[in-house]
């Protein structure tokens, strides 16, 4: 049974000639010309308590101050809902019966959870804004509880107690024990983990809430709304967390490749690979997040729990991780490396470190700094050594923890490849070498363009190139067994393919419909 709308909903929408409702498990909102209005529902709900008019206004409050870090020309103000229930008011004098978020409307399908297609350029802008947001929002103070090993895990725990209450279908209990099983043994696994990233700084106020459904596409940019504001234990959390509940909502639409680019793009931006190593028991916590809010919504209307069941099902894939493996991108500057490394990061599901960029983070610029601001320059013999030194800590670290690890650089020196392929055989990963092919004129044509736009990591520039040309140390017969080497005319699916049959373990996208 739907269930009626309440006297001072009706009331409201009758004061706002033309006004359509939307309703969630714990709001209103009312849609009137350029303006919005949201109230809060009465409810208790555990992880959220709005049960009095106070607290009500409280999070009201709330709401305006943290949603305008990201969406300032949208959270307006917080108005007294006034008059009587039958003819209320917007404003005024007078005792207040309720309280609303006054905020500007943009269209209602403009949400990214409403799209049948998210492209690759808007995926990229997300990432730069939500890894922006993230490096300037304050950590947690030290002596608060958040991030601690015990606040973390409290949600995923209160999350099976949560979806149990709304009694749904044995099938579905038979799910969440065995996922419960996993979630507490690895919550108690990654004990340390956690207690590091709080007294590294990476517990943060952050959003909270960052699904597809709070994220819309308006005058050409992302718009980042609805954050919680009604427990601060819910966004006081690790930004990798926070990256997880993207990352998971992709995934669940059948976007795997937009999530690794997704992770992968803001990855660059912030350096964060450490917290990766929680990443799939955030993933899983925020697939149980939805899978409440749906069992929630089950119990108050329709009782069709598919919808909480999908979730779960989705949860217990991320439970079970890929097979590791190394797969190193080899070839001078302009063949092609940083190309097809995206399409193999987002076609296999990877972490992708970049020379380039892991090159100008060790001198503290950003992947699109001019380097010639360093007294010295980056490119020294020196810096190269310790370039390669942090990517391989870094694969070690990521394949350690199960990943499939893309390190993009030329490889040319066998002084530079042979120390990877020995990670990869001693921690008996499999690993292969991808040798892209382009004439030289090709390269040189790339080479110029991509110095022309000064839109990528890279400054090589055709004075490089010609020096890598004309010395580089030529693969080995054992190193070819393990080489695939893509030609201009393949597509994503070929270099997939080949690179399957080198490596039968690495994870291989579904096929095309």
């Amino acid at each position: 049974m739907i269930p009626a709308t309440p006297p001072l909903i009706a009331g409201l929408l009758g004061l706002l000639p033309g006004a359509s409702l939307i309703e969630t498990h714990i709001s209103w909102v009312l849609l009137a010309g350029e303006f919005a209005y949201k109230l809060k529902k009465p409810v208790n709900l555990g992880f959220l308590d709005f049960s009095t008019l106070e607290k009500r206004r409280f999070c009201c409050q709330e709401e305006i101050r943290l949603n305008s870090r990201l969406a300032p020309d949208i959270y307006l103000e917080v108005l007294p809902i006034t008059g009587s229930v039958a003819h209320p008011r917007l404003g005024g004098e007078g005792p207040p019966l309720e309280w609303a978020v006054k905020m500007r409307a943009f269209p209602k399908n403009a949400t990214l959870d409403l799209k049948p297609i998210i492209t690759a350029q808007q995926i990229d802008a997300i990432a730069d804004r939500i890894a922006a947001f993230h490096q300037v929002i304050d950590p947690a103070p030290n002596h608060s509880h958040h991030g601690t090993p015990e606040q973390v895990r409290a949600p995923i725990a209160q999350n099976f107690v949560q979806i149990r209450e709304q009694r749904p279908p044995q099938d579905m209990l038979v799910l969440l024990a065995d996922l419960e099983a996993w979630a507490m043994a690895e919550g108690a696994r990654l004990d340390s983990h956690f207690a590091a990233r709080k007294a590294q700084g990476f517990i943060r106020e952050g959003h909270g809430d960052l699904h597809l459904g709070n994220i819309a596409w308006v005058d050409d940019a992302p718009l980042i709304f609805d954050g919680i504001e009604f427990n601060p234990d819910l966004r006081f959390i690790d930004v990798i967390n926070e990256m997880a509940f993207l990352t998971m909502d992709l995934h669940h639409r059948d976007m795997s490749g937009l999530a690794w680019r997704v992770l992968n793009r803001y990855l660059e931006h912030t350096g964060d690979y450490a917290g990766l190593a929680a990443l799939p028991y955030y993933m899983v916590y925020r697939a149980l997040v939805r899978a409440k809010v749906a069992a929630i919504r089950a119990r108050q209307s329709s009782g069709d729990f598919r919808e909480c069941e999908d979730y779960l099902r989705l949860a217990v894939r991320l439970v079970k991780t890929g097979s590791p493996a190394l797969i190193l991108m080899h070839g001078v500057s302009g063949s092609g490396k940083t190309v097809l490394s995206q399409q193999l990061l987002e076609g296999l599901g990877a972490i992708r470190l970049r020379s380039d960029v892991e090159r100008k983070r060790l001198f503290g610029l950003t992947p699109l700094q001019d380097s010639r601001s360093i007294p010295g320059g980056i490119y020294t013999r020196e810096a190269g050594q310790h370039t390669r030194d942090r990517l391989l800590m870094l694969a070690r670290q990521l394949l350690g923890e199960g990943f499939t690890v893309i390190v993009d650089a030329t490889f040319l020196a066998r002084d530079w490849r042979q120390p990877f392929q020995a990670l990869a055989e001693a921690l008996q990963v499999p690993w292969l070498l991808v040798s892209p092919k382009a004439p030289d004129e090709v390269l040189r044509q790339r080479v110029s363009q991509r110095k022309a736009h000064g839109r990528d990591a890279s400054e090589a520039d055709l004075a490089v190139l010609e020096a890598q040309l004309a010395s580089q140390d030529p693969l080995e017969a054992a190193e070819l067994q393990h080489t695939v080497t893509p030609t201009p005319d393949w597509d994503t699916a070929t270099l997939l393919a080949r690179t399957h049959a080198l490596i039968p373990s690495l994870q291989m996208p579904p096929p095309t419909p």
